[in-house]
């Protein structure tokens, strides 16, 4: 039996490119539009009714932002991944939208073919960044008040982290590094702890940001 396709909601407020996007999706084999919105306010109640795999959210829209939108889908302990897609390219837009849940962030210009494989990473569990967004991260990093040096972690729970933003489960981090997964537990929970993230997502963010992953 086929795998379940990947069940996608557009949010964006321009109608001519929910429309784009959902012809182009339209065609892809293990991928199916479930829903449109034109605003956060709309995305939200839309994600609690169809609970779809992954949300493609425009940043800014008039009324609630995507932002906001994040922050709610977030509160509400929605499972779908957010991917970015947006034209805006700031570093004061990709920063807030990271922080805020989203798993990944695009480009409106990307190619076709790209984001269909950006939809696929971030459902199979990836952080995905353009190569520019993940340069707009480090340049943070590189700014005064940045968080570059962040906290010390052992070289074991930098291996850790760094299969984390590849998208392993705690599993198949103990079948990498040969350990227990008992133990792989207790290094999530240690650099959760010391890097004073929530989950996850938080911490596959953080390694991308400090060039942890391969």
């Amino acid at each position: 039996m086929a795998d379940k396709p990947i069940r996608v909601l557009l949010v964006d407020d321009h109608q001519v490119v929910r429309r784009g996007l959902r012809t182009f999706l339209e065609v892809q084999d293990d991928i199916e539009v479930v829903g449109e919105a034109s605003d956060g306010d709309e995305g939200v109640a839309r994600a609690e009714e169809l609970r779809p795999d992954v949300v493609l959210m425009d940043v800014k829209m008039p009324g609630t932002d995507g932002i906001e939108a994040l922050k709610r889908l977030r509160e509400l302990a929605n499972p779908a991944r957010v991917l970015i897609v947006t034209s805006f390219t700031e570093q004061r837009t990709v920063v807030p939208a990271l922080r805020a849940g989203a798993s990944g962030y695009v480009y409106k210009d990307i190619d076709p073919d790209a984001l269909a494989g950006a939809i696929r990473s971030v459902h199979a569990g990836h952080v995905l960044l353009q190569p520019e967004v993940a340069g707009a991260l480090l340049s943070q990093d590189d700014a005064p008040g940045g968080t570059g040096r962040g906290p010390s972690l052992t070289e074991r729970e930098r291996e850790v982290l760094g299969l984390i933003a590849d998208g392993r489960s705690n599993r198949e981090i103990a079948r990498a590094l040969v350990l227990s997964e008992k133990t792989v537990k207790t290094h999530v929970s240690n650099i959760l702890m010391k890097l004073d993230l929530a989950d996850r997502t938080q911490a596959a963010l953080w390694a991308v940001r400090h060039g942890l992953t391969r």
